[in-house]
């Protein structure tokens, strides 16, 4: 939101730009945009009068007081806010509709982050919501650099395509939830779209049971599906010991890096040619997010 006070330069007027002088209509309450344009043309630009905030408002004084006096001096400041909390709470007045009055006790507010560090009131680029950037997720990835790393990666969620956005998961105004995500748990948000891997299913994987992020990194990843870690070694994190077939327990030679079996071994003895390179538990338990067979307690039909 720009400063109307301040420099009339930073808004879009000339320094020498003569305001014009007070008059009976020139009260608080009844200065409009179009009266403000004489001076803040950059301000109140085609784009911000074809807006909602231009439309719907009644007078510049909704966000900004002292008009009369910043009409007798320029350099009398007008917005009525000082910080971002107090901005913030300027701004829910008027929207709390898509649960921004939570916003002030989300991470985002709690980090000081201000309704214009990414909307821009009087300028914006967005087709919706008035955002500073074209797409949301380059609004989003000014702060958050290690989610948009991960984007980058070979297998990642459609997002610098363009088919889904960051507020297709999250709402960046609700801070009743972990992660600000649009649900009430992470496997509820993947199912909006993973239906089938909602069960219930006769046989269910733990894990999965679990959280959807046990396995999955959903920002990005180099390794297919999106995994946090390529098959066998995610396995093994749980996997390690017990059924004493191959990936799982008897592993001994794939970390230690041997890559012949040792003398005396007997036949068959798995290396890291044949254990580990090319190898993946789903080659057998393909049904790993669960399974209604009869037979599939260990997931393999």
């Amino acid at each position: 939101m720009l400063l109307l006070g301040g420099a009339i330069a930073a808004s879009g007027g000339s320094p020498s730009a003569t305001p014009p002088a007070p008059t009976a209509q020139a009260t608080q309450a009844g200065w409009k945009a179009s009266d403000c344009k004489t001076c803040h043309e950059a301000a109140v630009n085609p784009a911000f009068e074809h807006s909602k905030h231009a439309r719907l408002e009644q007078s510049c004084a909704t966000c900004h007081s002292g008009i009369p006096e910043h009409l007798a001096s320029a350099d009398a400041p007008t917005l009525k806010t000082k910080n971002a909390k107090q901005l913030n709470e300027l701004c829910l007045t008027c929207h709390e509709k898509a649960n921004q009055a939570s916003y002030l006790s989300s991470m985002h507010a709690r980090r000081n982050v201000a309704c214009t560090s990414c909307h821009g009131v009087h300028t914006f680029k967005s087709e919706k919501a008035q955002l500073k950037t074209r797409l949301d997720a380059d609004t989003c990835y000014t702060c958050h650099q290690r989610q948009r790393a991960l984007s980058m990666r070979t297998s990642h969620h459609p997002v610098r395509e363009g088919k889904v956005a960051c507020a297709s998961c999250h709402n960046p105004h609700d801070g009743t939830r972990p992660m600000m995500i649009k649900a009430d748990s992470t496997n509820e948000l993947c199912y909006t779209c993973h239906a089938e891997k909602r069960g219930p299913f006769l046989f269910e994987h733990a894990p999965v049971k679990e959280n959807c992020v046990s396995c999955h990194e959903p920002h990005g990843s180099n390794h297919s599906r999106l995994l946090a870690q390529k098959t066998p070694n995610l396995c093994w994190n749980c996997h390690l010991t017990g059924s004493g077939h191959f990936g799982s327990g008897d592993n001994y030679s794939t970390e230690k890096g041997v890559p012949v079996a040792p003398p005396g071994a007997p036949s068959g003895y798995p290396t890291v040619n044949s254990r580990f390179i090319e190898r993946s538990c789903r080659t057998c338990h393909v049904k790993i997010h669960g399974t209604n067979h009869p037979s599939g307690a260990f997931f393999i039909r």
